[in-house]
C-alpha cells in the first residue's frame, strides 16, 4: 500500500505503508542512531513526535522485548529507507512490523532518508502528516499539519503509582516525566532502591520519603510549559538532598533557578554526540535525545557554572550547581542506544549520597 509523507513546506514523499494503517500529524525529527531501533521507539521523549532513522537498514535484528524502554512505543510514526521483513538474530521475538501494528503505530518505509533529514537540517525541525490516502488535499494536509503541537508530554507518558524497583543500600527517588528503564537499571546495579513517583509530584512528598538522593528523569516536550513541575523542582533544590538530572531533568532544574531554554534547530538525537566534561578536560560520546537546550548566556553563575559542552555546536550539556550536591546533564549516560562512556556519572551520584566510587 502506498504511503505518503508530507512536510509543513509542501514537499512530499511517496513511499510504502507498514505497521498500522491510520494517518497521523506530528513532529517530524530524524535519529542518528545505526543499531537501537527499539530503544528509541520505545523511549517515552519521543512522545507527539515521528522518527526518521537516518540509518538505511531497519529491523534487521528484529525485536526482542526485554529491550524495550518503556511498557509501549510512545512516538507516533517511524520512518525508515528499507524495512527488513525477515530479521536474523538468536533473541528476536518479533519482527519490526508486527511491533507497530502490536501498538497502533504506523511506518512508512522507501523513501529518501537522506533527502528528508537533509530538508530537516536546512529548514529546522517542522511537521508533517503521514497517510495512505491516494486522494488526499494537499491544501487540507497543509492546514492540519500547521495546526498541530505537542500539549501536555510530560503527563500524558508519566506514571500515574508509585511504585519500587530494586533493593538496594541507597534509596533514590526518581521524577517521572517519561524516564527510560536504563535509568532504573543503571541505579539499581549499583545498589540502589529506586522509587519512581509521578512527574507531577508535590516536593513535600518527595523530601518527607527520607531518600538519600532525587533523580530527575527525562521526558518529552518544551520544559518551560511544565510551570507547576518547575515550581515543584525548585523546592527539591532548596532541600539539599543530593541531585542527578537527565535531559528534560536538567532543563526543569534550569528553569527552576531562573534559566532560559531554547528549542535547537533540528535537535540532537543519536548515539555518536561528542561531549567535553570540563572537570576532567576529557571528550566523551554520548547517546543524545532533545529539541532543547538550556541557553547558557542566561545561567547565574553564583548558581550554577557549565560543566559540559557538546563538541560539535558548543551548547551546554550540563551544570554543577554551586554548593550543593546537584548536577544536570542533557545527555543520557545509560545510553540504550549508544556508547557507555559517561556511564561514570552514576558512580558520581552513588558518591554524592555518600556511598564509595564504584567506577
Amino acid at each position: 500500500m502506498k504511503a505518503y509523507l508530507i512536510l509543513e513546506n509542501g514537499k512530499v514523499f511517496e513511499g510504502e505503508s507498514f505497521g498500522s494503517i491510520k494517518e497521523v500529524v506530528s513532529e517530524i525529527v530524524f535519529n542518528t542512531s545505526m543499531t537501537g531501533y527499539l530503544e528509541v521507539l520505545t523511549d517515552p521523549s519521543y512522545y507527539g513526535q515521528a522518527v526518521c532513522m537516518t540509518y538505511p537498514l531497519i529491523g534487521n535484528y528484529g525485536i526482542n522485548y526485554n529491550d524495550m524502554e518503556s511498557d509501549k512505543i510512545h512516538m507516533d510514526a517511524f520512518i525508515v529507507h528499507e524495512l527488513c521483513e525477515n530479521p536474523s538474530n538468536f533473541r528476536s521475538q518479533d519482527d519490526l512490523n508486527t511491533i507497530l501494528v502490536k501498538y497502533d503505530i504506523p511506518g512508512i518505509k522507501g523513501i529518501d532518508t537522506r533527502s528528508l533529514t537533509t530538508i530537516l537540517r536546512d529548514n529546522g525541525t517542522m511537521n508533517g502528516l503521514i497517510t495512505t490516502n491516494e486522494d488526499y488535499d494537499l491544501d487540507e494536509c497543509l492546514n492540519k499539519i500547521k495546526a498541530y503541537s505537542v500539549k501536555d508530554a510530560v503527563l500524558n507518558v508519566s506514571t500515574k503509582e508509585i511504585y519500587k524497583e530494586g533493593n538496594g543500600k541507597y534509596k533514590v527517588a526518581l521524577m517521572d516525566f517519561g524516564y527510560k528503564k536504563s535509568i532504573v537499571k543503571s541505579l539499581v546495579k549499583r545498589d540502589c532502591e529506586v522509587t519512581i513517583y509521578p512527574g507531577d509530584t508535590k516536593a513535600e512528598v518527595i523530601i518527607n520519603s527520607n531518600c538519600d538522593g532525587i533523580m530527575l528523569s527525562n521526558g518529552p516536550g518544551d520544559p518551560s510549559e511544565n510551570v507547576k513541575i518547575i515550581k515543584e523542582i525548585k523546592k527539591l533544590y532548596d532541600s539539599n538532598i543530593p541531585i542527578f538530572a537527565i535531559c528534560l531533568g536538567h532543563q526543569l532544574m534550569a528553569l527552576a533557578n531562573g534559566f532560559k531554554t531554547g528549542k535547537l534547530k533540528y535537535g540532537h538525537r543519536g548515539g555518536n554526540h561528542p561531549v567535553k566534561d570540563l572537570i576532567n578536560n576529557k571528550v566523551y560520546i554520548t547517546a543524545q535525545n532533545h529539541g532543547y537546550y538550556v541557553l547558557e548566556d542566561s545561567l547565574d553563575k553564583k548558581i550554577a557554572e557549565v560543566a559540559f559542552i557538546n563538541v560539535n555546536d558548543k551548547t551546554n550539556e550540563g551544570l554543577r550547581y554551586i554548593g550543593k550536591n546537584i548536577f544536570t546533564v542533557q545527555f543520557h549516560p545509560e545510553a540504550a542506544p549508544g556508547p557507555l562512556d559517561s556511564g561514570y556519572l552514576f558512580d558520581m551520584f552513588i558518591k554524592m549520597m555518600g556511598g564509595k566510587d564504584n567506577a
